[in-house]
Order: structure tokens, then sequence, then C-alpha cells
């Protein structure tokens, strides 16, 4: 009976703004730790397994090219896995663990690169029209726990993983200075050095955003900056629409618009279309693998969901831009979404 209250609530909530898409109760929004889970993280692939994956793939995948930007503070190499058939396509970014705690994003671009090296007919003809490029675990030495101050109070059972490099830098914060050895890396070597035509940053927030009472398996934001090129800003709408209609569709995601916008020219939201005029969009997913707050830290029954959703929005975007669809995107999917509630 709750529950039906619950969703007649938000349907209420949805007619009285003029939206027309349907909430489902989402198959992502399982339960956060509360005190009564544990949460594992030897499931989660390691910096090695990961660069054991990439290095495989990239000798067995005739398409893929595996480049190494950088190092990390604890001299971990920084991957790019690139797929350019042709320089004159355009081209998108997928930038995932800018923190090392957000990790299922990760998990759903190793997922996606594997699916990029199928013998899909439709997959090829799609990399003939767009060029990818994947970062699929930007902080390297957060994500291992391997970092200069203590993560002893952090949650999770076996290696803790964190939101900051090893020199306790948010390199969601750095994208102005770029202090960090990863922030210089993403910039010189591949900012730089691609011309890039879109991007998504992938993130986790919180495990209590929700709208009248039904949980949030993501949210998006465009950059936030007033002098962001208003053509830059059109086109990231688009983007966000893209990945909004194509997510959506499942019919157990239920995502909406994130409730905390920055003007902070130093996220990478905003630097990205202020510093290279990039269409951006930020993809924040639905809890993270370790904090040391709990009502971040997310059981592990919504990870395959999750995975899946950001392999989604990885193909969703990639496809509309590969067939020229997302030039007919219409902005206003976006524009109208609701904000999602923090609800601490």
């Amino acid at each position: 009976m709750k529950k039906k209250m619950i969703a007649v609530s938000l349907s209420t909530a949805i007619l009285a703004s003029g939206l027309t898409f349907t909430p489902v109760l989402a198959a992502g929004n399982g339960p956060d730790v509360n005190g009564n889970e544990t949460v594992q993280t030897a499931m989660l692939k390691t910096y090695d397994e990961m660069s054991a994956f990439l290095k495989k793939e990239a000798a067995k995948q005739e398409q893929m090219e595996l480049e190494v930007i950088g190092q990390s503070v604890k001299g971990r190499d920084l991957y790019l896995a690139k797929y350019i058939t042709d320089p004159e396509n355009p081209t998108i970014l997928f930038l995932t663990q800018q923190h090392g705690n957000e990790v299922m994003t990760t998990e759903g671009a190793l997922d996606y690169i594997r699916h990029l090296g199928s013998n899909s007919k439709k997959t090829q003809e799609m990399l003939q029209n767009v060029n990818i490029l994947i970062i699929p675990m930007f902080n390297v030495d957060g994500a291992m726990g391997d970092v200069n101050f203590s993560l002893d109070h952090y949650m999770a059972s076996g290696r803790h993983l964190t939101r900051y490099n090893a020199d306790r830098i948010d390199l969601n914060r750095d994208h102005v200075a770029k202090v960090a050895p990863e922030t210089k890396a993403l910039h010189e070597n591949v900012l730089q050095k691609y011309q890039i035509d879109y991007m998504i940053d992938f993130h986790h927030q919180g495990t209590q955003e929700d709208y009248f009472g039904i949980l949030t398996t993501g949210a998006l934001l465009t950059p936030q900056h007033p002098e962001v090129d208003e053509d830059v800003l059109l086109k990231s709408r688009k983007l966000a629409s893209v990945l909004h209609q194509g997510v959506d569709q499942t019919g157990w995601s239920f995502i909406l618009k994130f409730d905390e916008p920055t003007q902070n020219e130093a996220v990478a939201s905003n630097a990205m279309a202020l510093q290279y005029d990039i269409p951006v969009i930020l993809f924040e997913m639905r809890g993270m693998a370790d904090h040391s707050y709990e009502p971040y830290v997310l059981g592990q029954k919504s990870n395959g969901y999750l995975i899946k959703q950001a392999f989604l929005a990885m193909d969703t975007t990639a496809k509309a831009i590969a067939d020229g669809s997302i030039q007919n995107a219409d902005p206003a999917i976006y524009d109208n979404l609701p904000e999602q509630h923090y609800s601490y």
C-alpha cells in the first residue's frame, strides 16, 4: 500500500509539471548499506586486472588502440582506449572514475570495450562513423586505496576506495589549476591532442536522492557556467536528451536532473565547455562503493543494473552521434526533467 501511494503521488506531480514520461520503481534503486550490509570490494576489478583486460582486448581487437597518456602519483599508467577509424569522424570521450570510489561506471566502460570488439555488423558499422575515446579508470590510486592518508574510517570490507588521488586532491576540482599529474595528463595528452566533439563525465552520487519518495538511479547536468558558448550548451542539452531517452526506455532506470548545479570552473562539466568548447554532460549514478559517510555507500544488490546503465549511456550516445540522429534530438527532453531531491 505504501508503494502504491508513493507512485500515485509521483504520477500526480509529473502530470502537474507537464512531463510525459512514466516513472517506475526502478530496479537499480536497491538498498543502501543502512548499517545492515557489508560492502565487499573484492568483486570490483583491481587496477592490475583492468590493465590486463585492456591489453588483452587491444591485442584481440583490430580497431582498438591502447594508449598510455601519463602516470598517477604512485606511478601507475593511465590508459586511454581509442577507436579512431577516421579522424574526420565526430569523436566522443567517455571519462570514468575521476573519483576512485565511484566504480560501476568503470565496470560499465570495460563491458562496453568488450562489446566494441564483437563481430556484430551493427557495431562495426557504427565504428565507421564515430570515434570513441574511453578513459576507464582515471583516478587509479584512489581506486586502489593506495594513498598518502588514512582510510581506516571508510566502510568497505577489503581494499578501501577513496574520492581523492594519492595526494588528497579531488581531480574533479583540478581542471583549472591542473596540479595533479593525472589532470595534467588528461589535458595535455587527450583534450589538447584530439578533436573531441562530445564528452560524458561519469560519476556516482549518494544513495538517497529521490523524487517524491522514489529513488533515482541517476541524474544529468549540462554545463552551468554563464560564459559557456550557446551552441556548446545546446549540443550538451541534446546529448543529455539522447542519453535519457536511450536509458529510460529500459523501464527500470529513473534518471532526472542533478540537484546540485555549480558554476565552478574547475569541475569537468564546466571546464571542458569553457576551455575547449566541448559539449559535455555530467552523469551521476546512484551510490558509491566506499566512503566514510554511510548514506553514500550502496549495497551490492544494484551493481548489475548500474553497470548496465553506464553501458547503455555509452552505447546510446555513440550510436546517436554515429548515425547523426543527435542533430535532431530535442533538448526540451532534458530541459523538462525535474530536479531530483536531496534527502539526507
